[in-house]
């Protein structure tokens, strides 16, 4: 009964989240700016397109943001908040702090966008678009990008340090911080696969690589290849691919990776092999490794999903002049 009782309440929730997301898609549009400020679209993936010249790893910072944005209280530029005598901003919290990068492409984006069309275009929409033009940029799909959200008036540093995913994580624990946001395992492995770009610092992958009880079955030579830019004390900051095999490309080697026991860090390599029988993603992961198709479709609807994630519409919400403070 109790078992029973459990079951239909995260149905319940499972179902009430859906119509939350269906609910905001309605109010968000492809095509919002198409009038408001045709050149938009245009003047973000311009800017995109020329800062990945220059640095290419800013593609996945730029996807990054997007996420940090939206796993802390909806997609609504929160992130990009500096703090002020009356709030603390996001910047700080743990899994952004000298970690979040790109703040300045944001701006230069969205300085261009109030010459061109003051007041209009959201600094979530910019975060938005930006990510997915990072990723095309780097060889991934594309998809359309819901348009209409507002920027939120304030930041919360304790949602950040609490709700996004912390690298450390066991797979039951990744399960149940993305269902919290309304995501399926599958979901979380698609999105999950952004770690085909990027970099991680030393601190966050030390553990993985030195502690022998909860090395994931690291293999030997890997770890090693790892430790001469991650010693054992000092060099928090130092950078190691996420995806080693090509880190600068948005394609499969990540889950080809994993498969291999070559995720860099914990929670990346939980997706296969750290499941028990009722929550493994072993199937999932090996499947993406081999049907890159499957993996960018399944990548592009679930950024889609993301980006609905409790939006600022209607008259909630301002746009700001300039992402860092509100107005």
């Amino acid at each position: 009964m109790a078992k029973t009782k459990f079951m239909n309440y995260a149905i319940s929730i499972t179902l009430c989240l859906e119509m939350i997301l269906i609910a905001t898609s309605a109010q968000l549009s492809t095509n919002h700016y198409s009038t408001s400020c045709p050149k938009a679209l245009s003047t973000i993936k311009t800017t995109v397109l020329k800062t990945l010249l220059k640095d290419r790893r800013m593609g996945a910072s730029l996807l990054r943001l997007h996420f940090h944005d939206c796993f802390v209280n909806g997609c609504d530029a929160s992130v990009l908040l500096d703090d002020t005598s009356s709030m603390i901003g996001e910047k700080t919290a743990a899994p952004n702090n000298n970690s979040l990068r790109g703040f300045e492409v944001i701006d230069s984006i969205k300085s261009q966008l109030e010459t061109i069309c003051p007041g209009i275009v959201s600094c979530a929409d910019i975060l938005a678009v930006s990510a997915r033009d990072s990723v095309v940029a780097v060889g991934g799909p594309s998809w359309g990008v819901q348009l209409g959200r507002r920027d939120s008036t304030t930041a919360s540093i304790d949602s950040a340090n609490t709700d996004i995913p912390s690298p450390t994580l066991d797979l039951p624990e990744l399960i149940s911080a993305f269902s919290n946001k309304g995501f399926t395992p599958k979901e979380m492995v698609a999105l999950s696969g952004a770690h085909t770009i990027g970099q991680a610092r030393c601190v966050v992958f030390r553990e993985r690589i030195y502690n022998n009880e909860t090395n994931d079955n690291i293999p030997a030579s890997f770890a090693t290849s790892l430790k001469s830019n991650c010693p054992l004390t000092g060099g928090d900051d130092n950078l190691s691919p996420l995806d080693a095999t090509s880190p600068l490309s948005f394609d499969t080697a990540y889950f080809k990776n994993l498969v291999s026991n070559k995720g860099l860090l914990h929670s990346d390599q939980q997706l296969f092999g750290g499941g028990g029988a009722t929550t493994s993603t072993d199937s999932q992961v090996s499947g993406y490794a081999n049907n890159p198709p499957a993996f960018f479709s399944d990548f592009a609807s679930a950024m889609i999903k993301m980006g609905n994630l409790s939006p600022l519409t209607g008259t909630n919400g301002q746009i700001r002049s300039n992402c860092r403070k509100i107005n």
